[in-house]
């Protein structure tokens, strides 16, 4: 009876975890995320600075985070995950551009060659705009069986 009453109870705790987990879906684009970095001086906080950008590739997506793989885990002094640093990203999807906050949640040192390591970082989606979340969902929803949007230009000459 203990054995039955085991199996049961894992069997309801791996369905839970599947409905309150959001799905992921291996899908490969280019990411850019850029930090702002505030300048503390003791009781001072200065404007920000610049920004400081890197370029990667994303490795998952769902709903509610974003899996990227990115040269570096700091920009100068500043690391990528952690001191609820927030991550401004610009995703490059076949239906268009997404921009989206996210929060660095974790890392992962990866190697990718002998002599070049890369870093593995999840991070959860804090904000997104009306506009970028509408193209977004639908390359969710349809699981990237999107064909790139059409660009509006002709390619005749003017003379």
């Amino acid at each position: 009876m203990p054995d039955f009453l085991r199996k049961l109870l894992r069997k309801l705790n791996e369905s839970l975890t599947k409905k309150l987990s959001s799905k992921r879906f291996q899908a490969r684009f280019p990411i850019k995320v850029t930090i702002y970095p505030e300048i503390v001086t003791g009781k001072l906080k200065s404007a920000r600075r610049p920004s400081l950008s890197i370029s990667g590739e994303t490795v998952d997506l769902s709903k509610t985070g974003v899996g990227f793989v990115v040269s570096a885990i700091r920009l100068k002094e500043h690391y990528l995950v952690g001191e609820n640093r927030t991550l401004y990203s610009e995703i490059d999807l076949p239906n268009g551009k997404v921009r989206m906050e996210l929060l660095g949640v974790r890392y992962e040192q990866i190697e990718i060659h002998d002599s070049e390591s890369k870093y593995l970082i999840g991070a959860r989606i804090i904000s997104i705009d009306p506009m970028s979340k509408e193209i977004y969902e639908e390359f969710l929803r349809l699981r990237g069986r999107i064909k790139p949007k059409k660009q509006n230009f002709s390619l005749e000459a003017k003379s």
